[in-house]
């Protein structure tokens, strides 16, 4: 599926030939939705076990730490960890009700949904004007989300048709592989566009998804800095680091 290619006048390598994008935070607008839906859900779960004087789920350095990137049931269980909760886990028809990793799972995933319909969804203006320069240099483009509401989300966005291939957690189910920090979904959007690794590049906002691109060998990693943290996206394996795509292009983001 790739075609010959420039990556003139899009800072990236002459060797490059495809990108390969994040969804939350670097396309869209979602993680913050997200980060509120896991807020909901845990503060509420924690509410209910601890009382009152629960210590709530922090939107920012909770997400970042423990679920932004990562697929659904492994946030769930990140998050747990840390604060020393086991819980069994669960059926994947779980009902939200229930108290098991898979069940406080589909219980965030009702709520990112809810918010999505009554929301909407925005994609970043710089990150389209990037889509377009992108597609009209003749890289191939793909996107690479942990979420099962993926295509709804685009389609929101109005960017499906920016995008070759999509590798989201229904594919990851069907295939069998690995979330972020594993390189895995990344590999196979690389694979369905008929590129190496090496001649395609990682666009990502959590540092699990720096450490895929990093651990994957991809020709080179970007990484996309919405909340304030450059330094530890340099640290997982960020190439350079930006807060708006279009930094990228000729004249940058103005």
């Amino acid at each position: 599926m790739s075609t010959p290619s420039t990556s003139v006048g899009l800072g990236l390598p002459d060797s490059i030939s495809a990108c390969l994008f994040d969804m939350d935070g670097v396309l869209t607008r979602t993680a913050v939705v997200h980060a509120a839906a896991w807020k909901q859900m845990f503060d509420a779960f924690l509410r209910g076990r601890d009382g009152d004087g629960f210590t709530p789920f922090d939107a920012t350095e909770d997400y970042d730490e423990y679920v932004d990137g990562r697929p659904r049931a492994d946030g769930v269980r990140s998050f747990l960890a840390a604060r020393g909760i086991q819980l069994p886990e669960g059926a994947p028809d779980d009902p939200p009700e229930r108290d098991t990793v898979q069940g406080l799972g589909n219980r965030k995933n009702i709520l990112v949904q809810q918010k999505i319909r009554t929301e909407g969804v925005e994609a970043y203006p710089g990150t389209v004007r990037y889509l377009k320069a992108v597609r009209a240099a003749g890289l191939a483009t793909a996107v690479v989300s942990s979420s099962a509401n993926c295509h709804d989300v685009l389609v929101s966005a109005g960017i499906e048709d920016l995008l070759d291939v999509r590798v989201d957690a229904g594919v990851a189910q069907r295939l069998g592989l690995p979330g972020k920090p594993h390189p895995d979904t990344f590999l196979e959007a690389a694979r369905e566009l008929g590129v190496e690794p090496a001649a395609a590049v990682v666009f990502e906002d959590a540092l699990v998804g720096m450490e895929a691109g990093r651990s994957g060998r991809f020709g080179y990693v970007v990484g996309v800095d919405r909340v304030g943290q450059a330094d530890e996206l340099r640290a997982h394996g960020a190439d350079t680091v930006v807060q708006d795509l279009a930094e990228l292009l000729p004249g940058g983001a103005g």
